[in-house]
């Protein structure tokens, strides 16, 4: 499951790996805040529909965008809370949590870390069959944070820098941690 944090929006997808490794867009969504105007309540709602959320659909992990830095201090309070209670969420069940950053999640969907909220939609669009609206941007970004943790730890060099706060091994007991990378990859290591 991806979630895209917001305190207007909070977009959410549900991916799902065949067994054949063909992927599958189960849900594609968002938790619509406009109408909620107390900034505490909107926390507590993000909390309870995406527990709702991962209950309906129990999704393996979650993988959320992280926060990106910009020049707006409270927007970027607002940002960390509501990514802080759909990670509560989520880890209050037990499901193991990841972290993306923005540009780490467009690079993911179209090779291009500076794409706009439209070319990822009309990328997912071709590699899901999900139907391009914008005016639910943030639903397909959630679905872009589902389908980056999946090519991030499905590849052949999944680390730490990308898993900022799951675990440090992977499904099938293979690790991601940076000292198991440089054991395997010794001439990759850049010494002074």
């Amino acid at each position: 499951m991806g979630i895209d944090p917001g305190t207007t929006r909070t977009g959410y997808g549900v991916l799902e790996v065949g067994d054949s490794g063909k992927l599958y867009a189960v849900a594609l969504g968002d938790i619509d805040l406009r109408k909620v105007r107390d900034p505490y309540h909107k926390l507590r709602v993000i909390f309870e529909r995406v527990g709702t959320l991962i209950d309906g659909y129990r999704p393996d992990e979650v993988a959320l965008e992280s926060p990106f830095f910009g020049e707006n201090v409270q927007s970027m309070l607002k940002l960390g809370r509501a990514q802080g209670v759909a990670m509560a969420a989520a880890l209050s069940r037990g499901i193991d949590v990841w972290e993306y950053a923005p540009m780490r999640i467009k690079q993911a969907i179209t090779g291009r870390g500076a794409a706009a909220k439209e070319q990822v939609a009309a990328m997912l669009g071709s590699m899901l069959g999900i139907e391009y609206d914008p005016k639910r941007l943030d639903a397909t970004d959630g679905m872009a944070v589902a389908l980056c943790h999946h090519f991030m730890t499905s590849s052949a060099v999944a680390t730490a820098t990308t898993n900022l706060s799951g675990p440090a091994k992977r499904k099938g007991g293979k690790s991601t941690s940076w000292e198991d990378f440089l054991k395997k990859n010794p001439g990759r290591e850049i010494k002074k």
